[in-house]
């Protein structure tokens, strides 16, 4: 395994994360919510063993089930691994059981600390934003969160760039504790956070830690233009990614083309493209099966070539929105290219 500092704080975590969403079982999504405790457990002895040290949940996954199984497992091996879990989705049917207000914070962090069966969270991420309640009421919470020795360090997650600026800006300002993380989702059909927040987070020293880094499942290669709508398959039930599929089957096409030159799998390539990524900390992979884990854990040990980042770059590189188009075609007006060359100086 490889690891590396979470942005510019002092934890280490390992470059590959593993994420507990498929564990447990509720009828809010089926298709994803299916992994049993037998086979969790077998997951984590698997990524444990490959040198896995960073665990990511969340208690809006399967009604706090993922949470519970993940803290049963990990709770004798408690000092030696990181935790992350999320607030923010809704978790009751009461309208405060929702959201990042201090009350709704200070009442999720103690219900995540039981579940998770530890007196600490090694990392707090806001899991959405919440365009009702104040952005200082939520840092100041976080903040006291921390000051308390209840989390050791906090992130966001799924925000836009100017929101996790101003947070981040507001934080500084007031001497409460700065996100050191961002997990967001980025994938080679899905480049968006390329635009804003990844500048704002390398700006910051803010590490980021990827979500969903084969869109769904769908850059696993298992996917056909034939087998896509098929019910058995989970992207016919939670389709959450909006990708063009069909621009997806020709990154496929050139994926498949590479992981036989590699001896690999499409994952494998898919995600060693993202570890080539400075901005990223930690890939979350995530599986319901052990094969797919195993899979997936191999993915450390590929290394691409120039020529192949650019290859995969240039294939899925994102269409521009103002005003990058703008500040790009200014900067490329700008290049040595255009500048005169000096002449040479011949009075001595």
């Amino acid at each position: 395994m490889k690891y590396a500092k979470l942005g510019n704080s002092g934890l280490i975590v390992s470059k590959l994360s593993f994420g507990a969403m498929t564990f447990g079982a509720h009828p809010s999504a089926p298709s994803v919510y299916k992994v049993d405790k037998e086979n969790a457990l077998r997951m984590i002895d698997q990524s444990l063993e490959a040198g896995i040290n960073f665990f990511d949940t969340a208690d809006g996954y399967a009604d706090g089930q993922s949470e519970e199984m993940l803290g049963d497992i990990l709770k004798i091996k408690r000092k030696e691994v990181i935790i992350a879990t999320k607030v923010g989705f809704r978790t009751g049917d009461a309208i405060i059981q929702a959201g990042l207000s201090k009350q709704h914070i200070l009442y999720a962090c103690e219900q995540s600390l039981k579940r998770l069966k530890t007196d600490y969270i090694d990392l707090y991420i806001l899991h959405k934003e919440d365009p009702f309640t104040p952005l200082e009421e939520t840092l100041e919470a976080l903040n006291y969160l921390i000051v308390s020795g209840k989390v050791r360090y906090i992130g966001f997650s799924n925000w836009s760039a100017w929101k996790a600026a101003t947070a981040y800006q507001i934080q500084k300002s007031n001497g409460w504790a700065t996100f050191c993380n961002g997990q967001m989702n980025y994938s080679l059909v899905g480049r968006d956070v390329e635009q804003d927040i990844i500048p704002f987070m390398q700006y910051a020293g803010i590490g980021m830690s990827v979500w969903s880094p084969l869109a769904g499942g769908f850059l696993s290669g298992k996917y056909t233009r034939e087998n896509l709508k098929d019910t058995e398959n989970r992207l016919s039930a939670f389709d959450l990614l909006p990708f063009d599929k069909e621009f997806g089957f020709q990154v496929i096409d050139t994926l498949e083309k590479l992981a036989q030159q590699h001896q690999a799998s499409v994952s494998q390539i898919a995600l060693a493209w993202l570890l080539t990524k400075p901005v990223i900390s930690s890939i979350i992979i995530g599986a319901s099966k052990i094969s797919q884990l195993e899979n997936n854990l191999q993915a450390i040990h590929i290394t691409l070539s120039a020529s192949e980042i650019a290859l995969l770059d240039n294939l899925t590189k994102p269409r521009w929105l103002y005003p990058h188009w703008f500040n790009q075609q200014m900067i490329d007006a700008m290049t040595v290219s255009t500048i005169p060359t000096p002449q040479p100086n011949h009075h001595f």
